[in-house]
């Protein structure tokens, strides 16, 4: 029997339930929904969690269309999935935990009797710690971002190759090869000894239909990879960032970018210009450096040294 919160599986079987990480306001139980998918086979174990932000949809996007492809007749192993990890922040389309106005990707692993932010992480940690591999998926909020895959445990880290080679299965075509803020679940769980990624999977207001087809796609490449479904994975060589040059507004107005998402940088390149309100232009950014148009604000107006857009830095292919 394979069990999460209240989802218990059988060989062979799939299961839904709630994880209880707490009581809301009114005492009432605050339950994440789970579920358990046990192959009829012995594996490995693969943990998935969506919504660690809470307005970053695209992952549950992706959960709610991998779940009913999943016959656990095909399966060999256990998959156990947290479908809405920052339950307070979903509820009201709330990047951070609004009552303790905490990110859930900088509390790993948590506290169990610690804040209402760290009592979550260290339910959904204690989900993932025992696993053989995790995948937490993530979008660039309601940025505008090209579809990547993090590894954020640093390149000196013992499970660094593990990591990258996960993130190469799950083929977005971009990796960002940087270690993450402390607190990050792909950086905390690698501690543990689990290769964990952080798939980005772009950027929208709601769901985006290619991104979360980037993440159905990508999981079921895991899935097959790694022994859970039968079948092979062609992997496709990757193109590799170590880092970013992140470009805020030298005056206030509206946004004007010259590359798209994914386009080439060479330095000195105009990236943006800003204008008045009549067209007028008022400031012409360029590039510090080569690299990749990586993230860029949706809204086009900005205050005074409000961000605007990253640039990816330290290309190479893996």
């Amino acid at each position: 029997m394979t069990t999460l919160g209240t989802a218990t599986a059988a060989p062979g079987e799939r299961a839904t339930g709630r994880l209880t990480v707490g009581e809301a306001r009114d005492g009432s139980e605050v339950a994440l929904p789970v579920c358990v998918i046990n192959g009829e086979r012995d594996g490995k174990t693969l943990y998935v969690q969506a919504v660690s932000d809470g307005d970053e949809l695209n992952g549950l996007g992706v959960v709610r269309r991998l779940v009913p492809r999943l016959d656990p007749a095909d399966i060999a192993g256990e998959i156990l999935i947290v479908g809405i990890v920052n339950w307070y922040g979903f509820q009201v389309a709330e990047h951070r935990n609004p009552i303790d106005d905490t990110k859930t990707n900088r509390a790993y692993p948590g506290n169990e009797t610690g804040t209402t932010t760290e009592r979550i992480a260290h339910a959904t940690f204690s989900a993932g710690v025992g696993a053989d591999i995790a995948i937490d998926l993530h979008q660039g909020s309601t940025s505008q971002m090209i579809n990547e895959v993090r590894v954020r445990c640093g390149r000196r880290h013992r499970l660094h190759r593990e990591c990258l080679d996960l993130a190469k299965t799950f083929d977005c075509g971009h990796i960002l090869d940087q270690r993450g803020p402390s607190g990050q679940l792909a950086r905390a769980l690698p501690d543990e000894g689990v290769p964990t990624i952080d798939p980005e999977l772009g950027g929208a207001v709601g769901w985006d239909e290619e991104s979360i087809r980037y993440g159905v796609r990508g999981t079921m490449n895991v899935l097959t990879d790694y022994g859970f479904l039968d079948g092979t994975v062609e992997e496709s060589e990757q193109t590799r960032a170590s880092g970013f040059d992140q470009y805020g507004s030298p005056a206030g107005g509206l946004v004007d970018f010259y590359p798209e998402l994914g386009d080439d940088v060479s330095r000195g390149d105009t990236l943006f210009e800003i204008t008045d309100v009549f067209g007028s232009v008022k400031e012409t950014i360029t590039a510090d450096s080569s690299g990749i148009f990586w993230r860029a604000r949706r809204l086009p107006q900005v205050a005074q040294g409000e961000y605007v857009c990253s640039v990816g830095t330290g290309v190479d292919s893996y």
